[in-house]
């Protein structure tokens, strides 16, 4: 379009100046003049329209670019190192979850390995490769996630798919570097295992058309493998009492689903609430026939000052209820074996609330209450036990980069008594880690 505007500039100009020189000339001559040069303008008008009609065209006719792919990848490394002393011996009695402490001692219980870029304009993918090494200083390797997000669906609709720790409640699809506290909360790991629930499988979201944020979303997994603690897991026997049952997939049915609904809410200017309802249902492996219910509710608000200074001071709290209806089939008692266990549904549950306050730059102290039991069964088993626990602790962040933690856990579990465990950790980051949620 610039080109016609120098032409039309080019003949106002051209006619302004003949009408100058016109007023100098006898008027035939004059007129004369004038309509050779407007004839000679309209020529090169035309031959340039001709010119620009044919790159146009040309244009069209070319092949599109290839569109960009592979445009970044992110490559971080986070290292954990904790330092526990605690009056029991058995440590990992206490420290139920998989990147926890288990001996006095040190231990490195998590260092990630986190990759994350652009596939293509369509996809985004994520991997976590997890090294840590156990209380006889073992090392072992997980890929703990690798999965893809699509990025242009319509109708604000995503897909995820490949390894993923479900979205459960608030928690579960966090890694540990990015949790309040050393360890993750007691609930959390009877009734959604001791390395969280994560599987294999596709999870389609959708965006809510509503004034405020709303995401609603459903997984569907397999539901096998120690991951899947409640479900069809070799490690069942710890629920349930009885001998595993060696169930194979024969359906839909046999597949695990985990529904969630989240919302979030500005209250004013200095004052977030966010709330979160989920569902996990899938087959057990008590019996060829048995299934499992987890239900989930979750709350985080925020405060945050007016007059905040990189981002301080803060108050947070987080809290969840879980609650588990586990249906296990006659079996055999996995401890005695001529004892037949009967047909029982197992009701188990509990709560964390916590409470975080950002004091100044850098310094967070942050307090935990927790809880969890079970109902009266035919059997005995110690994680279906009931069980409270106080955790203090203190976050110190040097830079962004690092953290030191130290923390105290209070525990009383029934029939066992209390014990004390002191917690001291440091974190490092290396490279440019992904955003966590809020």
């Amino acid at each position: 379009m610039s080109k016609y505007y120098v032409v039309a500039a080019s003949a106002a100009a051209f006619v302004l100046s003949a009408a100058s020189l016109g007023a100098q000339q006898p008027p035939d001559s004059t007129s004369r003049r004038q309509q050779a040069a407007i004839d000679s303008l309209a020529a090169a008008t035309r031959a340039l329209q001709a010119r620009v009609d044919s790159l146009e065209r040309a244009r069209a006719a070319a092949p599109a670019p290839p569109r960009a792919s592979g445009v970044y990848m992110n490559v971080s490394f986070v290292g954990l190192t904790d330092f526990a002393w605690s009056s029991q011996a058995d440590v990992g009695s206490l420290q139920a979850g998989g990147h926890e402490p288990k001996v006095r001692g040190f231990s490195i219980p998590n260092a990630e390995l986190a990759l994350d870029g652009t596939v293509d304009p369509y996809l985004k993918a994520f991997a976590n490769i997890v090294y840590q090494l156990d209380d006889k200083g073992e090392t072992s390797v997980e890929l703990e996630e690798m999965y893809f997000l699509t990025t242009s669906l319509p109708g604000n609709l995503q897909i995820k798919a490949g390894q993923y720790f479900a979205e459960f409640g608030r928690q579960n699809n966090q890694h540990p570097h990015a949790w309040a506290f050393a360890d993750a909360p007691l609930v959390l790991t009877r009734l959604l295992g001791s390395d969280g629930l994560r599987s294999q499988g596709a999870r389609i979201s959708w965006l809510l058309p509503t004034p405020f944020y709303a995401e609603a979303m459903v997984s569907v997994m397999n539901s096998a493998g120690a991951t899947t603690a409640s479900f069809r897991s070799d490690e069942s026997a710890a629920i349930h009492g009885g001998m595993s049952f060696d169930r194979a997939v024969k359906g839909m049915g046999d597949l695990l689903y985990i529904p969630r609904i989240t919302s979030s809410f500005d209250l004013n200017d200095t004052q977030t609430l966010l709330l979160g309802a989920s569902g996990a249902f899938g087959p057990n492996n008590s019996g060829p026939n048995a299934s499992t219910s987890i239900y989930g509710a979750d709350l985080y608000w925020k405060w945050k000052s007016p007059t905040a200074n990189a981002g301080f001071p803060f108050v947070a709290l987080q809290s969840e209820y879980l609650t588990r209806r586990y249906d296990a089939s006659r079996r055999y008692a996995v401890d005695k074996y001529a004892t037949v266990l009967p047909a029982e549904t197992l009701r188990d549950g509990g709560m964390y609330a916590q409470l975080q306050w950002g004091i100044k730059p850098r310094i967070v102290a942050g307090l935990r209450g927790e809880t969890v039991d079970g109902d009266k069964a035919s059997f005995v088993v110690p994680d279906r036990e009931r069980r409270t626990r106080v955790s203090p602790n203190l976050t110190w962040f040097p830079t962004e980069f690092s953290k030191f933690r130290l923390q105290y856990n209070y525990d009383q579990r029934r029939g066992l008594g209390s014990d004390h465990t002191v917690l001291v950790q440091f974190e490092f980051l290396l490279g440019a880690h992904a955003a966590h949620k809020f």
